[in-house]
């Protein structure tokens, strides 16, 4: 695509300021604002996690982009779209919400740090939230960047149960891969929890209770690049992902340490639209 203007949607696990600063925090808030400054459209999505406060970050419902109800596990649950603005960045967040799933006060482990038993649900309804209400935004975005665990499960959506929608036709899907990959366990019926449709047992590959690697081997298999974003990933993750054969851009310290970085993803956003 070269020099022409892109669409990427983010679709982010967290960010700055509605959660606190961090490695993966502080790059999913200044990377959206760096690609939109070299001239590209872009759209932000995380989870409304409980802990993030409303009044001081100017959450809004959105009431046209709500109402409709996401099936997990043969249980409706309503989709909520909030809205709020980085003005010194003019950039609009979108979070993705849900009363079941998203207004306790912790974002993944409770009081006693235990992994939350509906963690791979979330993940699901996350995933399938950002899809729909892209599509009720009608704007067809060419990258699909993914970041953070919590959005591993869209690249499998996006490739498999949305592929035939206009909006998604041509879109890339772009994984960033973290040092956040669950080492605990996902509650066990995820494999079958995450059938939708005309997704096959084949298509996921994974066990009743699968690991956080396992199901970030998946978001990989669906991607059509991948960013490692830490250096703390698991070995064997990184490994894996090297022997898929599609582009890789490696972790690299120095280039986070000045907006070299930006240039980096842009061009690799290029690569994977060429």
């Amino acid at each position: 695509m070269g020099d022409s203007a892109k669409k990427i949607l983010f679709v982010n696990s967290e960010m700055f300021p509605y959660l606190p600063e961090g490695h993966i925090a502080n790059l999913c808030r200044e990377l959206p604002q760096a690609i939109q400054e070299r001239k590209n459209e872009i759209r932000a999505f995380m989870p409304r996690y409980g802990c993030i406060n409303e009044r001081k970050n100017q959450l809004h419902e959105v009431i046209r982009l709500s109402g409709m109800n996401i099936i997990i596990s043969d249980v409706d649950r309503p989709l909520v779209i909030k809205v709020a603005s980085i003005s010194a960045a003019r950039i609009q967040v979108y979070f993705i919400d849900n009363e079941d799933y998203f207004r306790r006060k912790h974002i993944y482990r409770d009081d006693h740090g235990k992994f939350f038993p509906d963690n791979g649900e979330r993940a699901i309804f996350f995933a399938r939230g950002v899809l729909e209400t892209v599509k009720k935004l009608r704007w067809a975005p060419d990258i699909i960047h993914c970041s953070g665990w919590i959005s591993h499960v869209l690249p499998l959506y996006l490739k498999k149960a949305y592929k035939e929608d206009p909006i998604f036709t041509n879109a890339k899907v772009v994984l960033s891969l973290f040092e956040d990959t669950p080492s605990e366990t996902f509650a066990p019926g995820l494999d079958s929890a995450i059938l939708f449709g005309g997704i096959k047992p084949k298509d996921i590959g994974l066990s009743s209770a699968p690991t956080g690697t396992e199901l970030a081997k998946l978001a990989a298999q669906y991607s059509d690049g991948i960013i490692l974003g830490s250096d703390e990933i698991d070995p064997e993750l990184a490994a894996h992902v090297k022997g898929l054969g599609v582009p890789v851009l490696d972790f690299d310290k120095e280039m986070y340490s000045s907006d070299l970085y930006a240039d980096k993803y842009n061009a690799f956003y290029d690569e994977i639209l060429k």
